[in-house]
Formats: C-alpha cells, structure tokens, sequence
C-alpha cells in the first residue's frame, strides 16, 4: 500500500481552496438573508437559476484545475488517480440525490431552506469523509485481505442498487432519526422557519430542519459506505482520495438544484451504477492476480458513465 506523497504545500493548497469557496458559497450575506425570509414558498427557488449554473461551473472547474496542480506537482499518474477517483464520486453522489428529494419532500421543507440543510451537511459529510479514508486505508495497510471484503461489499451494492426498489415517496415516521430523536424529545412537525432547534412552553424542541439534516447526513454515511472502497480500489494514496472525494461533494449543493428536479429523467442509472461499482468490486478482487492500470479504469468508468447518461437522455427525449 502507498503513503500519501503529497508535500505541505499540496495539503495546504487544498484546504486553502475548500475555506475560500465553503466561505463564498456557503456563508454568504446573501444566504444569511434568504435563510431568515419570513415567507418561504416551498416552490419558488431561493436564488435565480442562473447561480444554480454559475456555482456548478465554478465547482466543477475548481475540481479540474485541482488535477493539473496535481498534475505538474505529482505527475501523470496520480493525476489519472484523481481524476477517476473524482468521476466516480461525482457519479454515486448523483444517485444519492433522489433520497434527498425525497426527504425533504416527505418533511415538507421549503426549497429556501433545503440550502441550510444542504450546507451543514457537506460540512459534516466532509469530515466523515476524511475519518473513513484514513481508517480505510489504515485496515488495508494492516490487513491485506481486506481487499477482498471492500470488493465484496462493492459487489453486493451493485446487487441492492439493481434489486432496490424505486421509493416515490418516504415514510419519514418510520425513519431511524425520527424514531432515535422521539426518545429524547418532541418534534414541531408544524414549524417552518431556518431554525433547527425552537423552545416552545419552555421546552426545547427540534423542526423538521433537523430531522432533514440528520437524515441527509445518515443518507451520506451510508453512501461513504458504498463510495469509499471504490475509491480505494484507484489509489491508497490519502491525498488523492481525499482530494477527489472532497472537490465531488462540495459542488452538490448546487448540482442539487440545478438537476434534482429532473433526477428522475435518468432512467438508466441504476444501470450504469451497478455495472461500474460490479466492475471495480472485481477489480479488487483479482486485484492480487490480475493488475488493471489506473488509466485503463479510467477509461471504462467514463465509458460507462457516458453510456449510461446518454441513453438517459435519449430515452428522456422519446418519452416527452
């Protein structure tokens, strides 16, 4: 297994480049504002499309110059680690996108205040993120065989992605969170407002913006459950999975409510999901027998990615 052989600089730089753009994108006067409307419309959006757009771009061009400063600071190699690393996060955060519609649509939350929910929570999915890199590539530096328990389990995703089925609506009631927070104490199902915790008869109660939140964050952990030992199929390299993992998830906010509405006009992606966490389960696998050069991953992952999208598109096409 590999170190990570990234410099200070390379670290820094990353970080340098996460604290800027959470600070821009996340805790802007703007934001601060639209969360403290006094009126929310659960359909009117929070801010014009247009930065929808704009925000999405900036991510995904923040995720691509990461590579070539990857590129000119480590190489050839690693940059191709990074760049499948970060397509294949993009591609299952894709997936994940669904369950959050379908949460906040069971919870009732107002589209203004999905941005608050969305915030804290690749705040906290960030550094969950981190905690099971480490300790993922620590069991594998430690145990080899955990190999074929990460392909194992990557393999056994594809079998519940394709087996699953496709929930239109989500008994929030039933939900781990709610029934964990009914032991502690009372929700305001009737709230509606940017607060997470409210005092009502001098009792301190939690809105529906909490249990949205938990449940995102819950939703992500087990989706770093799915996602991570991917990744650690390309590169146990701590710098390029923690890189590539966190330029995926930061412009989700934003991907969210460029494309969340339409989630569900990608018909095949289950498809191409199961076919691509099926491919790299058996990479692992063989992994020991039979070694596939990062590049030509690469390759099969964009390959199946645009085949996936584009039948997607096409079947969008002939359906309207």
């Amino acid at each position: 297994m590999e170190a990570s052989g990234a410099p200070l600089e390379l670290w820094l730089t990353l970080f340098a480049i996460i604290s800027v753009g959470l600070s821009i994108d996340l805790f802007s006067d703007h934001f601060h504002k639209l969360f403290k409307s006094k009126k929310p419309s659960a359909q009117k959006r929070s801010y014009p499309f247009g930065t929808d757009v704009l925000w999405t771009i900036i991510w995904l061009s923040l995720g691509g110059l990461f590579a070539l400063i990857i590129y000119f600071s480590l190489g050839s190699q690693k940059a191709i680690e990074y760049a499948t690393g970060y397509a294949l996060e993009k591609s299952l955060s894709v997936d994940n996108m669904l369950v959050f519609v379908l949460i906040f649509t069971s919870l009732g939350i107002s589209h203004v205040y999905q941005h608050r929910v969305l915030m804290w929570g690749i705040i906290g999915a960030i550094a969950m993120r981190i905690v099971f890199i480490l300790a993922g590539i620590s069991l594998l530096e430690t145990f080899s065989w955990m190999i074929y328990v990460l392909g194992g389990i990557l393999l056994f995703t594809s079998f519940r992605i394709i087996s699953k089925k496709e929930n239109k609506k989500l008994d929030i009631e039933k939900s781990l969170v709610v029934k964990i927070l009914r032991k502690f104490t009372s929700i305001d199902t009737t709230s509606n407002d940017h607060k997470f915790i409210k005092v009502i008869g001098g009792k301190m109660v939690v809105t529906p913006l909490l249990v949205a939140l938990l449940s995102v964050e819950i939703t992500d952990l087990v989706f770093a459950l799915d996602s991570i030992p991917a990744i650690l199929s390309i590169t146990q390299d701590s710098f390029i999975v923690i890189s590539s993992n966190i330029f995926a998830i930061l412009g989700l906010r934003s991907l969210y409510f460029l494309i969340g509405s339409g989630i569900e006009k990608l018909h095949y992606l289950k498809y191409g999901l199961t076919v691509l966490l099926a491919f790299i389960g058996v990479k692992m696998i063989i992994s020991e027998f039979v070694h596939i050069e990062v590049i030509h991953s690469l390759i099969v992952v964009f390959t199946i990615l645009a085949i996936t999208f584009v039948a997607s598109i096409l079947k969008a096409r002939k359906s309207t």
